[in-house]
């Protein structure tokens, strides 16, 4: 990892990308992470665009394996943002802002143009991608070309309104983030004939910055 961070610090116009092969095994370049990724831009006014890849949820793979640790992540940000309730300090809440960015998407598309996000932009952030294994082969996890295409961009939260035979005109909604979105939606469409509420499911995409205000804005 301390290679490729010099890497992304010499070469920012490359997508320079350290992967691991179960989320844990960054668990060795801690050091790293603390002293050099979360810290370069406050310290030395250097900015790195490197992507850390971590797999993160249970595949089988065991406890040790099963998880990429993303409190830790989420403990170093450096938001200067305390009030939950001031909603225009959070509007001001973006990668810009911040010192690294935590992302778990779980479609195709989104993780396409989240890393193509992260080259088009005018500067240099962090961003630790937290995805399951199990997305890779997932039935639910596609999405058409046209997905892909130009006037698209990654959404910090993607949402499914679940309509209910028989149900009321109330909306339930359930927030969720990474893979557990798919067995929550193959529950919900197995039980819809037995629901009597409407749900709308909110996949949290981007983890950091908290895109609270966007989760305003769609309720």
């Amino acid at each position: 990892m301390a290679y490729e961070y010099g890497y992304s610090l010499e070469s920012p116009w490359n997508l320079c990308l350290w992967e691991a092969q179960f989320g844990d095994f960054y668990n060795p370049a801690q050091m790293i992470v603390d002293q050099y990724l979360m810290c370069s831009e406050a310290k030395w006014l250097r900015q790195s665009g490197l992507v850390l890849l971590l797999p993160h949820g249970f595949d089988g793979a065991g406890p040790e394996h099963s998880t990429c640790h993303i409190e830790r992540f989420l403990q170093n940000i450096n938001s200067n943002i305390y009030d939950p309730a001031n909603l225009a300090a959070h509007r001001e809440l973006n990668g810009r802002t911040i010192n690294f960015q935590v992302a778990q998407p779980t479609m195709p598309a989104n993780y396409f143009h989240l890393l193509r996000r992260q080259m088009l932009r005018n500067y240099r952030k962090p961003l630790v991608i937290a995805a399951p294994k199990i997305g890779l082969k997932h039935p639910m996890a596609q999405n058409p070309l046209s997905d892909f295409s130009e006037g698209e961009h990654f959404q910090p939260i993607l949402t499914k309104t679940h309509q209910s035979k028989g149900a009321s005109d109330h909306l339930k909604f359930v927030f969720c983030s990474g893979r557990i979105a798919f067995d929550l939606d193959q529950l919900i469409q197995e039980s819809a004939d037995d629901l009597s509420t409407n749900i709308c499911v909110i996949r949290v995409e981007e983890l950091a910055p908290f895109p609270s205000h966007l989760i305003v804005d769609e309720i």
